[in-house]
Formats: C-alpha cells, structure tokens, sequence
C-alpha cells in the first residue's frame, strides 16, 4: 500500500513563499525609482528649456533603468498582494525571478545600444560639450550611489562573486573552544555520516560528574530559539536531538551554574565550476535585477567620467567611445550571469545539488532506498520537495517529514512511502 502525504499532513499548509526582506525590498525599489524619475524629469525639463541635448540624453538614459526597475517593484508588489491566490499552485514566490529575468534582457539590450552608439562615434566622430558632459555624468554617479545605498548595497546581492553557504567541513564544525571552572571543554557539531547533533567534549581532568547539569540553547538571526538536552557518553556528551539546518546560530551553554556564550556561523565559500545552480538558491533576483541596473549605471557614469577627461585634456576622442564600448561589456557581463541564473529557477532545475545529495542521504540512512526525488525552488530561500522511498520498516510519511526537518528551506514536501516485502 502506497501512503502519500505533504509537509504538514492533513491539516493544510501555507504556499507563501515570498521572501523575508519581500516588502523592505519592495519599499526600497519603489523608493529608488521615485528618486530616478525625479531626476529623469528634471533633466528632460531641464535640457528642453536651456536647449542641451546632453541633458535629454542622459534623462532619456535613466528612464530605460527606471523603468527596468519598475518591472522588479510591480513584481513585489503582485507578489504580495497575491500570495494567498490559489489560482497560482506553487504560490507567487516566482515572480521576482521573472521579474528579473525580464530586466536582464533590457540590460542586454541597454549594452547593445551602448555598444552601437559607441561604435558609431569610432567611425564618425561627433564635437562633445564637455562644459555639460562632465558635470551630468557627475550627477548621475551621484544619484547611482544613493540608489545602490537604497538598496541596501551588498547585503543582499552580489554580482561578481555570488558565493553559495557551505558547512566549515563535511565531518563535523570547528570546535568551539570554552572555558570552563572544571576545566576547558569543545563544542562542535558532529556529522560525519550521520544526522547532525551536538557533542560536547571533555579532556581527562573536565571530565564532569553525573550531577553536572547541562543545557544547551541556539538562538537564530531571526529571534527563533531551539533547545536540545545533553546526554552523558562518557568523554563526550552529544544532543538528543538533530541540528536543523542551517547551522547559523548563537550558542548559550548552559554548564553547573555557569553559562557560557558562542556561535556557530555558515561560511560563505566560493562555489566550485560544476555547482553554478546553487549560487541563485536562496538570492532574491528582484532586488537583485533591480540593484545590477543601479551599478550598470554607475559604472558607465564612471567610464563616461573618465573618457571625458582624457579627452578633454589630451584631446582624445576616442577615449568617450572606448569607454562606451568596456561599459557594454560589463553591463552585458552582468546580464548574462543574471539570465542564466533566472533562468535556472523558471525551468526548475535543480538550486542546490548538494541539499539534494543531503536529503538522499538522510533519506537513505537507515537502509531505505530513495527511488525518486524532485527538488526545486519555489521563491528565495524556499525549496519544494517530491520525495519516494522505499522501505521495508513500518514506517509513514511523517516519520521522514521529521527526519527531513532538519532542511529549514524545504518549505513544501510531499513524500511518498512504498512498503516492500522483507
């Protein structure tokens, strides 16, 4: 008999699958666009009264990211106001990333204009009014710089070294060493083929007795506290319970009458060639879309800067359109790393191979075998799950929905069970 069953069983769950920054983010893009408007109208109004096509240009320019940007907020926007519709199966956790699937192509084509522009001034060269120039690309910078602190910078995107979140080795954490009145002791999280949990350890002299009492007590980022009882076996102590993922926490140590403080943080590591879908797992693509249109801006405020000044002062040319044609090719660099990661997401393919080599293994632990897994993403730091195992132990789906609760980001599982025969 097959028993199939999903996260929560048969009382319901949620499919909100927003992000948890989704209405900061979208307060943020809304505001950055506001502040680009205002200086898009200022320097259309601006350069129609005082007769400067430089001013036009650049306020023309500025619309093109403002209105890619309004793509990443009414994304937001629909998302939120949507995320309880049923009409939409897997919720509305999608739409930042295509929303910012859309904004890579009008940065794609933003470069190409840039790149046509640029190659049109090599081989007709046009008089430039530097008087005007220098001081509107100057503005602009600064107005790119304001938009990409609105955005909350670095926080929350990254787009030349996306890193992925790794443990700090694959057997168990660094220990944390503490000191103690009996003695110094380490606490680390062991996992060396088996579930993770707690172990406290002792060297020969801090070995405790069995009336030392212990506790021990993790508080998240978000506030969430979890707390895990310690059972004495013999030169170490390990938890009863399981350390859910991810192992990002403060630590209270609760030692005799003591209470010591450490933590345990998930390091962020470079991802290796093969494991470019993890990169995109748990970031928001929207305020990323969103923040790689400011530095597009930016950086091509700066290369304008720059070319205008050499040209000014040594009389190259040249150096305008050159600048151009480097600025399309890292506005086009950006693009492309953002459609593949997108994209990615849109055709479901697998975020993390490594969650889903874990889940195989939890899954497959005690002997069951794993005959199908399906891992996806449902919306940033959410991860849908279609699991069927085979086992000969009586066992039922909510026996492997707890052994799966270790993954805080499978936010929707079903699994189905197979009893075989022993």
């Amino acid at each position: 008999m097959t028993d199939v069953s999903s996260t929560t069983g048969l009382e319901g769950h949620s499919h909100v699958f927003l992000g948890s920054g989704h209405e900061e983010n979208e307060r943020r893009t809304w505001g950055v666009i506001i502040l680009c408007g205002v200086m898009m109208l200022v320097e259309i109004i601006g350069g129609s009264l005082f007769g400067s096509l430089a001013l036009i240009a650049d306020g023309l320019h500025m619309s093109t990211h403002a209105g890619a940007m309004v793509i990443a907020a009414l994304a937001y926007t629909y998302a939120r106001r949507h995320a309880f519709d049923s009409r939409f199966v897997f919720g509305t956790g999608k739409l930042g990333d295509l929303a910012g699937f859309s904004s890579a192509i009008v940065l794609a084509m933003i470069a190409l204009l840039i790149g046509y522009e640029a190659v049109s001034r090599f081989l007709a060269p046009v008089p430039i009014h530097f008087a005007e120039a220098i001081p509107i690309a100057v503005v602009g910078l600064l107005v790119n710089i304001i938009s990409a602190w609105l955005l909350g910078g670095g926080q929350h995107h990254s787009h030349a070294h996306d890193d992925a979140h790794g443990h700090e080795n694959h057997g168990h954490a660094e220990p944390r060493r503490i000191g103690t009145t009996a003695g110094p002791v380490a606490l680390s999280i062991f996992e060396d083929g088996v579930p993770p949990r707690f172990r406290l350890e002792f060297d020969d002299a801090t070995i405790p007795g069995e009336t030392w009492i212990s506790r021990l007590q993790t508080i998240r980022p978000n506030g969430k506290c979890e707390v895990f009882t310690l059972v004495n076996r013999g030169k170490f102590w390990k938890s009863l319970e399981e350390v859910p993922e991810p192992h990002d926490f403060r630590v209270l140590l609760e030692l005799g009458d003591d209470v010591h403080e450490t933590s345990f943080v998930e390091h962020q590591r470079e991802p290796a060639r093969d494991d470019a879908s993890a990169r995109s797992a748990h970031r928001d693509n929207s305020i990323r879309s969103a923040y790689i249109h400011v530095l597009a801006d930016a950086v091509v405020s700066v290369l304008a800067i720059t070319g205008l000044i050499l040209a000014r002062i040594f009389g190259w040319l040249w150096m305008d359109p050159l600048a151009g044609i480097m600025g399309m090719f890292v506005i086009a660099n950006w693009s492309y790393g953002l459609i593949r990661d997108t994209g990615r997401i849109l055709l479901d393919i697998n975020p993390d191979p490594r969650i889903t080599a874990k889940v195989r293994e939890v899954i497959e632990h005690e002997g069951d075998r794993l005959l199908d897994l399906h891992v996806w993403r449902l919306g940033p730091g959410h991860f849908g799950a279609v699991i069927s195992v085979a086992t000969k132990e009586s066992r039922d789906c909510r026996y492997y929905r707890a052994r799966l609760s270790r993954f805080s980001t499978l936010s929707h599982v079903t699994v189905e069970v197979m009893p075989v025969g022993a």
